[in-house]
């Protein structure tokens, strides 16, 4: 990921959840972008993450409009936190 710096991470889970929480942050205009260390690592060949968990990143300046989208949406993954 480029400019990682000026991403903040917002959520990590199931493709799934992330492809949807995507939607929902472009309905809002929230910039994101997905990593998948485990799909990578297989692709580089070696192990890394987990699988069927992606990462989940915006823009720091809409991070805090994220998490509560996020938040709202999936309750029980931020439950721990």
């Amino acid at each position: 990921m480029s400019e990682e710096e000026n991403y903040k991470r917002v959520y990590t889970g199931p493709e799934t959840n992330v492809q949807y929480l995507q939607e929902l942050f472009e309905k809002e205009e929230i910039h994101s972008r997905v990593r998948n260390d485990f799909d990578s690592g297989l692709r580089a060949g070696f192990g890394g993450g987990l699988p069927g968990q992606v990462l989940l990143f915006v823009w720091e300046n809409q991070y805090e409009k994220a998490v509560k989208i996020a938040r709202e949406t999936f309750p029980k993954d931020f439950e721990n936190e």
